[in-house]
């Protein structure tokens, strides 16, 4: 019989929500650097949204909304990457896999974790790109993540499959 996930919901009044998101923000700032030794690291493996995935799936939109907030602005800081001209898009990427990850955590938990994940990854993506073409006007902007993106989408499922089921099981 396969063990369930436990999922929660952190509330803005508990400093657990704050120091978790912080280690999911620390998280999204060095696996970005990481990504980025490999030429187009960034966007092949699209690392900044990793650790949102997690920490929303696992704790709530809370700790995944401030995630996916100050990752971006944290990295945009103090390496220029993203750059600014691309926050907005990222930060609405972002918040928009924060709530859907909390979002299927909490309503589909009948569901398969693995095919949890495939939903959030192709929500977010879906609803980014939709943006991210309003915001530029440019339909290969959009486009980009899935033309360059799709290795870093399979490892957001995968390693956020085994992530959430192997090492926060508690």
């Amino acid at each position: 019989m396969q063990k369930e996930v436990r999922v929660y919901s952190l509330p803005f009044t508990a400093v657990k929500t704050y120091l978790t998101a912080l280690l999911f923000v620390m998280g999204n700032v060095v696996l970005p650097q990481l990504c980025h030794l490999v030429p187009q690291g960034g966007m092949i493996f699209l690392p900044i949204y990793f650790f949102t995935l997690i920490g929303a799936y696992k704790f709530g939109w809370r700790v995944g909304v401030l995630t996916a907030l100050f990752s971006p602005l944290v990295n945009s800081a103090l390496f220029g990457m993203p750059a600014v001209a691309l926050l907005p898009v990222i930060l609405v990427k972002s918040t928009l896999l924060a709530l859907a990850a909390a979002w299927v955590a909490s309503r589909l938990r009948a569901w398969n974790l693995f095919l949890q994940l495939v939903l959030v990854v192709l929500a977010y993506q879906l609803l980014g790109g939709l943006f991210e073409w309003a915001w530029t006007g440019s339909l290969a902007s959009a486009l980009q993540d899935w033309r360059l993106g799709m290795p870093g989408m399979c490892l957001q499922i995968v390693g956020g499959y085994l992530f959430v089921k192997y090492t926060l099981t508690k």
